[in-house]
């Protein structure tokens, strides 16, 4: 649980290395999107701020039961294919997410 914790951190503290973590919190409409990742409503690194850190970060807190799988990595690759060399790190720590979530699934089966 310690290593998914940090791995959080450091997706935040990429986020905010690459000057793409924001004050202003977006609207309420925006944040309740039913498509997978906000797609329609929010940037990926949005998503990861608003959505995916608060939601991992309440879920580690209050020892809840987390996703067996997680498909971060494959929407990181898409929504920086534009950008492999910028967001190379930030997709490192997402792709380790991914791994420790799938381990600490395959620990609890």
């Amino acid at each position: 649980m310690h290593e998914l914790a940090d791995c959080l951190l450091e997706i935040e503290a990429e986020l905010r290395s690459l000057g793409w973590w924001e004050s202003r919190q977006p609207c309420a409409q925006s944040l309740a999107s039913s498509q997978p990742f906000c797609v329609d409503t929010l940037a990926f690194e949005q998503w990861l701020q608003w959505v995916f850190l608060p939601r991992m970060k309440a879920l580690l807190e209050q020892a809840g039961e987390l996703p067996a799988r997680s498909a971060i990595t494959e929407m990181a690759e898409m929504a920086y294919m534009e950008m492999p060399g910028r967001t190379v790190t930030l997709r490192r720590h997402l792709k380790r997410f991914d791994r420790l979530l799938e381990r600490h699934g395959q620990a609890g089966a």
